[in-house]
């Protein structure tokens, strides 16, 4: 995998509370940051999302920055989280995800047999598919102007194979664990794929200027 095409002069970081925590160090004081915070309850967000598609938020740099920064603007908080969704690399597997209103992530057509796997893309260069993320990411940092760091995500293996064969959410997951325990080897062939996309999403994410 390619760096992506970014620049690195970010602006000088004022803030280093929630950093110095996540290496174990003393802190004067407890960091704060929330894991919803850069949507759903501001007026602002909902004003956006009333315009515009979910995902379209969320591969559009100058909106996801936009939104990332909505809560910095608005409370004194120690971290800002850039907008994406865990549900971005299967989409970049070549998985159609839409979110509904009132339902959520929906899958159009998800895993529900091994032959399906066929379907998946077995090389997915995350700088082509998931290149967006980075770009918000960079660009996020330099709107920041250094007053918070920047935490960037992903969703773990287990989480993105079993939306991908629930088609959606779940209380139960019992598909997903159905397919798992009568699928052994196709399930490890699919884990370790979500794996190794993830792998290099998150590593461009460090590239790209995510911090924690």
């Amino acid at each position: 995998m390619s760096a992506p095409n970014v620049s690195q002069n970010f602006p000088q970081l004022k803030n280093d509370l929630i950093l110095r925590a996540a290496r174990g160090e003393k802190t004067e004081k407890t960091p704060v940051w929330v894991m919803r915070q850069a949507g759903r309850y501001l007026p602002e967000f909902k004003e956006m999302r009333a315009e515009n598609e979910f995902f379209h938020v969320c591969q559009t740099p100058s909106l996801a920055c936009e939104v990332t920064l909505q809560p910095i603007k608005r409370f004194d908080l120690d971290a800002a989280i850039i907008f994406s969704d865990i549900l971005v690399i299967p989409q970049a597997l070549g998985l159609e995800v839409q979110m509904i209103p009132g339902k959520g992530p929906t899958f159009d057509d998800p895993i529900t047999k091994v032959s399906d796997l066929g379907r998946l893309k077995k090389n997915v260069d995350v700088n082509e598919s998931l290149g967006y993320v980075f770009e918000a990411i960079s660009l996020t940092r330099h709107k920041l102007e250094g007053k918070v760091p920047l935490i960037g995500f992903a969703g773990s293996p287990w989480t993105l194979m079993s939306y991908s064969i629930e088609g959606g959410g779940s209380t139960t997951f019992s598909s997903s664990k159905a397919w798992l325990y009568q699928n052994v080897d196709a399930s490890h062939q699919f884990l370790q794929l979500i794996t190794d996309v993830t792998v290099d999403f998150l590593v461009g994410q460090v590239l790209a200027g995510a911090q924690v």
